[in-house]
């Protein structure tokens, strides 16, 4: 747990309304037009395998209005080579069918690493990273802040805060900003709690390049109750209390195979998880999170047909 000195204040945005009510957006009046007629940006992390322009034609076809990539193999610290100038005018040149396209780091990255080497390998990673999401046009690259592997919570915060303003001063015209990612708690990961995110946000120096991601599966993991519509709308207000909606610039549609405060992330199909389908009915009728990019992160094959039916889902509970 974050010590009570850490909690003290709550982190600030000049894009936070202090006191706001969070809330479902009320329904229509037959022929009325407003900002909720706009289509929602909508969809699901996919492969960049054959490269980056590629992953455009597959969130096209699934039927995506948005979507998440790796700028990279994810699964390597750094790339085996820079995108190339093809490749990215490809991408570029089709980019605009999309209303989104969110990044996600790779997961070998942890900014609170007690390892010096590692530490040091995962601020390079996370700069060339964020250098190649800045060609990409991407407005923010999500990150998970990090593990203190036993130094504890204190110690690994400061670290992830250290590290984040040591790789951002040194690329200060990327206007890339990192997204940090709510998380299971699996382990020692930090950013299962609200005040984990409040206090990075507060002690950065460089806080206006930062945003949040929430995953709903990590945050039911985490022990944030969102199994019904009211839960969910208490757990958003606790949220823009403890770090400020302003603050948050994407959404992790995932169900959760593993129960409430279990700290074990792993995702499932929507409505077939222990969360169930009145927190995504919230979220996809919210008003004040209707302009907010959503993309699934849930188990899917080839042929990407599970993304089809989860988003067919989605757009369901939000009365599409």
């Amino acid at each position: 747990m974050i010590s009570k000195a850490m909690k003290q204040k709550p982190a600030t945005s000049s894009n936070r309304a202090a006191g706001r009510k969070v809330r479902i957006a009320p329904k229509k009046k037959k022929g009325a037009a407003s900002d909720s007629d706009a289509p929602a940006m909508l969809g699901a992390h996919v492969s960049i395998a054959g490269g980056v322009d590629q992953a455009i034609h597959r969130a096209i076809a699934v039927g995506c209005t948005a979507m998440q990539i790796f700028v990279k193999n994810n699964m390597q610290w750094f790339a085996s080579a820079p995108i190339k100038p093809t490749e990215l005018d490809a991408y570029r040149a089709h980019a605009g069918k999309l209303a989104f396209v969110m990044g996600h780091s790779g997961y070998m990255i942890n900014l609170a690493a007690v390892n010096p080497d590692f530490l040091e390998k995962s601020r390079r990673a996370l700069r060339d990273e964020l250098e190649r999401a800045n060609q990409l046009g991407l407005p923010f690259l999500v990150l998970h802040p990090g593990a203190h592997m036993g130094a504890g919570v204190e110690q690994g915060l400061k670290r992830v805060v250290e590290s984040i303003d040591i790789v951002l001063s040194a690329i200060p015209e990327i206007t890339t900003r990192i997204a940090l990612e709510t998380t299971a708690g699996q382990g020692t990961c930090l950013g299962a709690e609200f005040e984990h995110l409040a206090f990075i946000l507060r002690e950065s120096g460089h806080r206006r390049r930062l945003c949040v991601c929430a995953d709903t599966a990590h945050l039911f993991a985490a022990g944030y109750d969102i199994s019904t519509e009211d839960d969910t709308r208490r757990v958003f207000e606790q949220f823009d209390r403890t770090v400020g909606l302003g603050r948050l610039a994407g959404i992790h549609l995932n169900d959760s195979k593993t129960a409430l405060g279990s700290r074990v992330d792993r995702h499932e199909h929507i409505g077939k998880g222990r969360i169930g389908l009145p927190a995504f009915r919230w979220i996809m009728r919210s008003a004040e999170l209707r302009s907010l990019p959503k993309v699934l992160e849930t188990p899917k094959g080839k042929e990407m047909q599970e993304d089809v039916e989860n988003l067919a889902i989605l757009r369901g509970l939000a009365g599409n």
